[in-house]
């Protein structure tokens, strides 16, 4: 169960950063400041952070603040999924975060590539994800997740700083060491219904 404290300090932290972007009294910028503060010790006493690391993740923004956006991709071969194995031994779709130059569909196939070597063709939003009704969190900030069907084009895999090898699973045989800040069985299970049972409206939520 997701600690109620850790919502509160993210929320306060939201607060801070408005009103430090928009809030034009000097003595109010102040206490924008002192509750971001708060909020960063806060989630480090809940996470067992540094403050100084938390303030780095967590406080490092302007504006008002919004989610980051994590795409996450379902490229199918011969009936099974392609799943990347990390540097630290866990299993996960290919993907990450959404760069600030490249639209959904173009981040997608980059992150194919630079994780497993195979060129592939955006196809079909899956779903739409909040990211704390569904995965482990691990993050100081909320976080939308794309899941996209992905046409197999070609290549083989690329020796590369983020990943091992790759692997192609059915739906029976999904390794137990994923990794759930990322990649849940259920979200993989999600991808298997949506192309076997030929979904067409994608899930959100």
């Amino acid at each position: 169960m997701k600690d109620k404290w850790i919502d509160f300090a993210i929320k306060i932290q939201s607060i801070a950063q408005a009103g430090l972007a928009y809030g034009k009294d000097k003595y109010d910028i102040e206490r924008y400041q002192e509750l971001r503060e708060i909020a960063a010790e806060m989630m480090s006493l809940k996470s067992d952070i540094s403050v100084e690391k938390v303030k780095d993740l967590f406080c490092n923004e302007s504006g008002y603040q919004t989610p980051k956006l994590d795409t996450r991709e379902a490229v199918f071969i011969d009936g099974k999924i392609l799943l990347v194995h990390e540097n630290n031994g866990t299993w996960a779709l290919p993907g990450g975060w959404c760069d600030v130059d490249q639209s959904v569909s173009s981040n997608i196939e980059k992150e194919v590539f630079e994780e497993s070597g195979l060129n592939v063709k955006s196809k079909r939003v899956i779903a739409v994800q909040d990211w704390r009704k569904h995965n482990v969190q691990n993050h100081a900030y909320g976080i939308i997740k794309i899941f996209m069907l992905c046409e197999f084009i070609g290549g083989d895999f690329k020796e590369n700083i983020e990943t091992t090898e790759i692997g192609l699973f059915t739906r029976h045989d999904i390794p137990d060491n994923l990794a759930l800040e990322k990649t849940t069985k259920d979200q993989i299970l999600m991808c298997f219904d949506f192309i076997q049972n030929d979904i067409r409206e994608a899930l959100f939520d």
